[in-house]
């Protein structure tokens, strides 16, 4: 939940569709208590983190955050094996839990579309293995499974009603969705409107991606209109995951955001675009609003991410995707304020006008 201050109005509401993306790949960030100082200040409670960090967990028990962790890629071919998951998840989760609210376990992270194909035909099977543990250890009603995928599963994306998977990956992904459908696991995805904008910058309006008031879309099959592109993109993995014959199947964010800065060629990445994006964000989140095609049905969307991170490889865009500085200052200011017992998000109408700056 976020505490959210809208100026002008004086009313304070709850937003418990938006979470936090805890990574650490840098050499300079504050220590776990330190963290999760900051997301209470902030009303933050729901985070993911990418691995099962002892430091982590123990510092967030009994915080009321709950926390989405990871199985790192390289551990795949491990946990397929039934008893190594079962003794992963004796040793990693049932050692924390339920002092700290551990309510998801990612397996992977964007495995489909990762550089080792050989990982796809291990993730169906370690995932099945990792909640045959839950289930045997009692706590698979508390912990769900799934794994995040990057919008590339998608053979086409738009418009969103003619979304469909990339067909080599129509045979594992069906296997994936039977499981998601039979265990009610939602879909993750890592969905990333900036990627768009800056592979064609004068094909795609600005405004559309960041949420400003724009002209929009139409799906020509549909009929719906979409103002923005990320419920755009959501749409269409509900549409590739209909084309399999699954429906029913929840999709949730699992990361999106825009870097704040980046290299020459990495168009639009700058501190305006990042801000006014991820305050139009809250300010959709803060409505508990549906895409068009699940109007309601509140998007869950886990923002990416809590920290410029130093040390991640890859274009400079890569370390610059935190709403903080690892010394605890904005990296921008979007509207989060730590700076009161109450943590705001002023939702100004700045945040319409800036792009035009």
């Amino acid at each position: 939940m976020i505490s959210i201050f809208w100026a002008g109005f004086h009313f304070v509401r709850q937003v418990e569709s938006l979470g936090i993306n805890y990574g650490q790949i840098g050499n300079n960030l504050p220590q776990p208590q330190i963290v999760l100082q900051l997301l209470r200040s902030l009303k933050i409670t729901k985070a993911r983190i990418y691995d099962t960090d002892p430091q982590v967990l123990t510092a967030f028990a009994n915080s009321g955050v709950s926390l989405i962790v990871t199985i790192e890629n390289d551990m795949l071919a491990t946990i397929m094996d039934q008893q190594q998951a079962l003794q992963w998840v004796t040793h990693r989760i049932k050692p924390y839990v339920p002092d700290t609210k551990i309510t998801g376990i990612a397996v992977g992270n964007e495995v489909f579309t990762g550089d080792d194909v050989t990982l796809i035909d291990k993730l169906v099977p370690a995932i099945i293995s990792i909640h045959k543990a839950l289930v045997d250890l009692g706590l698979d009603q508390f912990i769900q499974v799934s794994t995040p995928s990057s919008l590339a599963v998608l053979a086409n994306s738009f418009p969103p009603s003619a979304g469909c998977f990339q067909p080599e990956l129509n045979e594992i992904m069906t296997q994936f969705l039977h499981f998601l459908s039979n265990t009610k696991s939602p879909f993750w995805i890592n969905a990333y409107p900036y990627f768009a904008y800056k592979d064609d910058p004068s094909g795609i309006p600005l405004n559309y991606v960041l949420f400003n008031p724009n002209d929009g879309m139409v799906d020509p099959h549909t009929k719906l209109k979409y103002d923005n592109m990320l419920y755009a993109q959501v749409d269409s993995v509900v549409y590739a995951m209909a084309r399999l014959g699954f429906g029913g199947i929840e999709v949730k964010v699992s990361e999106t955001g825009w870097p704040s800065q980046g290299d020459p060629n990495e168009v639009g990445a700058t501190a305006t675009n990042a801000a006014i994006y991820n305050r139009n964000l809250l300010r959709r989140q803060m409505k508990n609003e549906g895409t068009p095609l699940k109007p309601k049905l509140k998007l869950d969307v886990y923002l990416f991410a809590l920290f410029n991170e130093d040390m991640k490889p890859g274009p400079a865009s890569e370390r610059n995707y935190g709403l903080y500085e690892p010394d605890l200052t904005m990296a921008y200011n979007v509207g989060l304020s730590s700076a009161t017992s109450t943590a705001t998000i002023s939702l100004s109408s700045s945040a319409d006008h800036l792009v035009n700056s």
